[in-house]
């Protein structure tokens, strides 16, 4: 064999072994992860002998894996909190075996929190600070250096610039370690223990609570207290204290290793400077504890842990991190919940329906899709059919007797899960239980909650099928059957100003008239609006009336037939010379636009949903504007069904609307300021977008003109809507001072709850014009009672 050949056939074998050295090391890799993650699970073995097990074939790879066994045990600290005293102890058996192992992995976890803290990453950093309480327990860390972090993390409360939600998130998560480190530090550092909590006390005592109000699912503290989430918590952290720091739901696998553990050389963690507060930094929201059931409301069994017991706030947690890692899958979250740790020694259906009704009902909006939990409840039910449904069904009896206080967002969340619900069991309820609702005013909460959940199931049904299902009593309460009212029919359309040309327009428009024929009629109309003068009225609103009454009454089959009617005489083609009607006849005239809302009403005042429908329409097709539809909303025409759920669902999806199309501008604006600076991204280069010219100085100016026009559009949504708002209220709580009557009436609860939801709902839109609202609308001479809802939203932030 020559030289050459030799030489070659090495250079294949060397480039063969590399490859089987790679693969062999990825396959090491994986397989460390893959035991990392799963420890805990379900095995034959005890935890203790996995642990030992896996802390072993650990140290033997870490001098060639060091870096990815690191990043896997770090990783796991914070995606995987339920676990963290099992990860602790695996932690503090590496490092009585590798002392630098357990030091990297310190500076590796300071270094997470520093991140987190900066970018604020609230939850991560609470997670990290948990770990490094555990890793007291397993002698990784001294209890001192602890301390000193911690104290470090509560400076922040004397900070006097910053923000309360600052002080609170900080507070907080000092807070919720003290349940795994407490005992810790209380037999060794009970002194300092104590130092800490007065600190806390301190604080806790003089923050604000302004923004309380606005975050209660209940204005009563009947039958439970409302409280805010740290208040709470401190309570909670009082009364564990007072039980001398034993709790019983922590599970603590390093017991089991005290006497290797306690031998080990123990880390400091290195001193962290907190980032200081910018304006552009978020803090979590405040919330209120969501609670419904008592342990009397449990059968017998396993009792409900107290409000204040430590218990429930960690049962809790490990609940909700559940629903946020298994949320988008219902029957994986159903079946997890339920496959709780521990669930023989708490009424665990009892927490749970609790803790999904508290994401449900969280304030101001809830963390997932609405959807997401009436679905997640429906998987309950069918993998526990002998218990589960017996509890949802006692919850929604219990938020039916405390609905007379609920919040206005969480009562239209009560109305369309169960209404979603029921639609999902044939409509099947015990309605002969709330009989005595037949009796109450329409406005009362019990009245207008059947009410509401008979609309919405409509939706969901058929009229025929809401009708029978309900007892004869709430005929009342049954919606009226949605049909549409046609007022140029046959039969009145002889007796009505342009009812013939009305006729004749019917008949063109069904013939598949064209744009310019249907014009012609129209023009045939006299313009109510002509005083004589010379001058040419801006709009002929009895054109606008007819050619809307017509084009819904023909399109009235269904929501498709009646978006084909509107998009047939919104665009034409280019090539075509047929005018673009609504264009010619409405256009951007305010009140042409408020003409064709009210025909629409009109038309469809029987058939709430479609009412939705349309106007969504309209708003999309440009034909009627935002401010149009707000200004319909509050107008005297509307004031019969002001108080419907769903004109506001009609209002919030206007805002919706405005606020995505500044939110797609401004995002339109800062991609075309990148690529003109040339800062694309690599990841997101393309070809593509390489091909394409960079945009001048003159195009980000038009850009940023047009995206001015619009969040000027979007500032003057907000100021009609809450002028508006000021209006009527003040004009009710005028008049009822006159008149010596009392204002809290259920209209006023309603209205003053909706303009309390806009705010909420919209908060961090509405937060861009708080100081203009501040100084034009929500003034101090304004009536406390409207002012109040400002001034919770405010405190949000503050």
């Amino acid at each position: 064999m020559s030289r050459r050949k030799f030489d070659e056939m090495s250079d294949y074998d060397s480039s063969r072994d590399r490859k089987r050295r790679r693969t062999d090391a990825v396959e090491i890799e994986d397989r460390l992860e893959s035991l990392i993650i799963r420890v805990g699970e379900k095995s034959t073995s005890s935890l203790e002998s996995n642990l030992e097990g896996l802390a072993s074939v650990l140290e033997a790879d870490i001098n060639n894996y060091k870096s990815k066994i690191l990043k896997i045990l770090s990783d796991c600290a914070v995606t995987m909190p339920e676990k963290t005293t099992i990860y602790t102890t695996l932690v503090g058996l590496l490092n009585a075996k590798n002392y630098n192992f357990g030091g990297e992995f310190v500076d590796m976890m300071a270094k997470k929190l520093k991140e987190a803290l900066k970018a604020c990453m609230w939850r991560t950093a609470r997670y990290v600070l948990r770990f490094f309480s555990d890793m007291v327990n397993c002698h990784v860390i001294s209890t001192n250096s602890l301390l000193q972090l911690l104290h470090t993390l509560l400076d922040t409360a004397r900070d006097d610039n910053s923000p309360q939600v600052r002080s609170d998130a900080y507070v907080y998560a000092v807070l919720s370690c003290l349940p795994w480190v407490g005992r810790e530090l209380y037999e060794k550092k009970e002194q300092d223990l104590e130092r800490l909590l007065k600190h806390i006390e301190i604080y806790i005592r003089k923050r604000t609570r302004k923004h309380v109000p606005g975050l209660r699912v209940w204005r009563s503290d009947r039958p439970h207290p409302q409280e805010e989430y740290l208040d709470c918590l401190w309570a909670q952290i009082c009364k564990l204290r007072a039980d001398m720091w034993q709790e019983k739901h922590i599970a603590r696998p390093y017991v089991a290793f005290d006497s290797i553990l306690c031998e080990a050389l123990q880390h400091n963690i290195p001193p962290l400077t907190v980032p200081p507060h910018h304006p552009d930094n978020t803090y979590t929201f405040p919330w209120v504890v969501f609670r419904l059931f008592d342990y009397t409301d449990c059968p017998e069994g396993p009792v409900l842990p107290g409000a204040h017991s430590i218990e429930r706030y960690l049962i809790e947690e490990h609940l909700h991190n559940i629903l946020r890692e298994h949320h988008t899958e219902r029957k994986q979250c159903a079946a997890v919940l339920l496959d709780f740790p521990l669930k023989h020694k708490i009424p665990l259906e009892y927490m749970i329906v609790e803790v999904v009704l508290a994401e449900l009902f969280h304030l101001p909006t809830p963390k997932y899709l609405e959807i997401c939990f009436g679905s997640l409840l429906i998987e309950l039910c069918k993998l526990q059919p002998a218990t589960m449904p017996q509890v949802l069904a006692q919850a929604v009896e219990l938020l039916y007797d405390r609905i007379d206080t609920m919040n206005v967002c969480c009562h239209d969340r009560f109305v369309s899960w169960f209404s979603y619900h029921l639609s999902n069991f044939q409509f099947k309820w015990s309605w002969d239980d709330w009989l005595d609702a037949a009796q109450l005013d329409p406005m009362h909460p019990r009245a207008k909650f059947i009410i509401e959940v008979l609309q919405r199931s409509m939706r969901l049904s058929y009229h025929q099928r809401i009708a029978e299902v309900v007892p004869e009593q709430f005929d009342c309460f049954v919606p009226a059957k949605p049909e549409h009212i046609f007022k140029y029919g046959a039969e009145t359309a002889p007796e009505m100003e342009g009812g013939e040309v009305a006729q004749r327009l019917e008949a063109c428009i069904r013939a598949k008239g064209n744009p310019t024929e249907v014009l012609q009629i129209l023009r045939e109309l006299p313009n109510p609006l002509r005083d004589g003068t010379e001058d040419e009225p801006s709009f002929n609103p009895l054109q606008v009336q007819i050619f809307t009454q017509v084009l819904l009454h023909l399109g009235s089959k269904s929501f498709s037939h009646s978006f084909a009617g509107i998009t047939k005489f919104l665009k034409t083609s280019q090539n075509s010379c047929h005018p673009q009607l609504f264009e010619v006849l409405v256009g951007p005239n305010e009140e042409a636009q408020m003409v064709l809302l009210r025909e629409m009403y009109e038309v469809w005042a029987k058939h709430q949903q479609m009412l939705v429908m349309l106007t969504d329409k309209l708003l999309r097709s440009h034909i009627a504007s935002c401010a149009t539809v707000a200004n319909w909303i509050f107008s005297k025409e509307m004031q019969h069904d002001f108080t419907r759920s769903y004109i506001w669902e009609i209002l919030h999806g206007t805002i919706r609307k405005m606020n995505k199309h500044v939110a797609r501008l401004q995002k339109e604006v800062n991609e075309a300021r990148e690529r003109h600076s040339g800062r694309d991204s690599d990841d997101s280069s393309s070809d593509e977008e390489d091909s394409r010219p960079r945009p001048t100085e003159e195009e980000i100016e038009r850009m940023e003109e047009k995206l001015e026009a619009v969040q000027a559009d979007q500032k003057n949504l907000f100021l009609i809507i809450f002028q508006r708002f000021i209006m009527i209220l003040s004009e009710h709580l005028v008049r009822c001072d006159t008149d010596g009557r009392d204002f809290n009436t259920h209209w006023y609860r309603w209205t003053i709850g909706r303009l309390q939801e806009i705010f909420m709902l919209h908060n961090t839109q509405v937060e861009r014009y708080s100081q203009t609202l501040s100084t034009l609308l929500f003034t101090q001479d304004l009536d406390p009672h409207i002012l109040d809802a400002f001034n919770q939203f405010v405190a949000l932030r503050s």
